[in-house]
């Protein structure tokens, strides 16, 4: 079932934001399969195995949660908020004009992730992935820098867009990803609703909502391509640097040199944690946003 207002309501549901907010900050507890998923993503040689090793000896169970502060939650409280107000209005609209749920979902989701990252997530998926990816072990004893300093370091070198590396390749990641969990998770629910012989206006169980949004994330991630060009154009590992690398990086380049280097397999680098962590953030931005902007109706 769609987003509908509630009888009466009219303009814009702005609560939306500071649901999109809190929800996405509760996302953040899978920080570790995003570490995983960076890290095979950033080294496409390495297995599931090794790509834990390497994160447990850049800090042992911390390593696991690199880049959650404060990247990941300035990330998380802002982009949450824009994707589902964005999300929300675009589904309202569509879903109101008589399309159906499913690609009232997909156009909410793609306008959403679009809106988010051109918004607020050029800077801290940057940061994030640089924190994640970078040279951590101290040299010779001397402390490592601090993410602010290395933060101030790209800015100071490279400005704007030096902080924003790669944020095209965030846009049509994030287009695809919400587009196609919402756009899955509300088809998953007009089927299931279809099976259980209830109406388009019936509620699911809470069972049926999660089944429905596990559906969407799992099957967004056929977009995996996306997302290791994305860490490749924004990382900062040791081995980044290659003599067939592209000098300057863009969308296009950065895909022909993963291929020519890994070949299609590394373009699926880091999928299974990947595949873990959009059931996770779909069942959250989803499901349980549903019923979070119900109870706010009520109040």
């Amino acid at each position: 079932m769609a987003i509908q207002k509630e009888p009466g309501q009219k303009g814009i549901n702005w609560s939306n934001i500071a649901v999109g907010a809190i929800m996405n900050m509760v996302t953040t507890l899978g920080q570790p399969l995003e570490v995983i998923k960076t890290q095979m993503a950033a080294n496409r040689s390495q297995s599931m195995a090794q790509a834990l090793q390497s994160i447990w000896a850049r800090g042992g169970l911390v390593g696991f949660y690199q880049g959650l502060i404060p990247w990941a939650w300035i990330e998380a409280s802002t982009k949450g908020g824009v994707l589902l107000f964005t999300a929300s209005e675009i589904e309202t609209a569509t879903t109101s004009a008589g399309l159906d749920p499913s690609i009232g979902g997909l156009l909410g989701g793609m306008g959403g992730g679009i809106a988010q990252a051109y918004a607020t997530m050029g800077f801290t998926t940057c940061m994030k992935t640089v924190e994640i990816t970078r040279h951590k072990q101290a040299a010779s004893g001397v402390k490592p820098a601090s993410t602010f300093a290395v933060f101030m370091d790209i800015f100071r070198r490279e400005g704007l867009r030096g902080v924003n590396k790669g944020v095209n390749a965030v846009a049509v990641r994030q287009c695809t990803n919400w587009g196609s969990r919402m756009g899955f998770a509300r088809l998953a629910e007009n089927m299931i609703r279809q099976a259980r012989g209830k109406g388009e206006n019936d509620k699911l169980a809470a069972l049926d909502k999660i089944a429905a949004s596990s559906i969407g994330g799992a099957l967004a991630t056929w977009n995996q391509p996306i997302e290791v060009v994305r860490v490749e154009m924004q990382s900062m590992a040791k081995g980044a640097a290659s003599a067939n690398r592209p000098e300057k990086l863009t969308i296009m380049n950065t895909l022909s040199y993963i291929y020519k280097q890994n070949g299609l397999k590394g373009l699926y680098r880091g999928v299974t944690p990947r595949i873990g962590l959009g059931i996770w953030q779909t069942v959250c931005m989803v499901s349980f946003a549903d019923y979070v902007k119900a109870w706010v109706k009520k109040e």
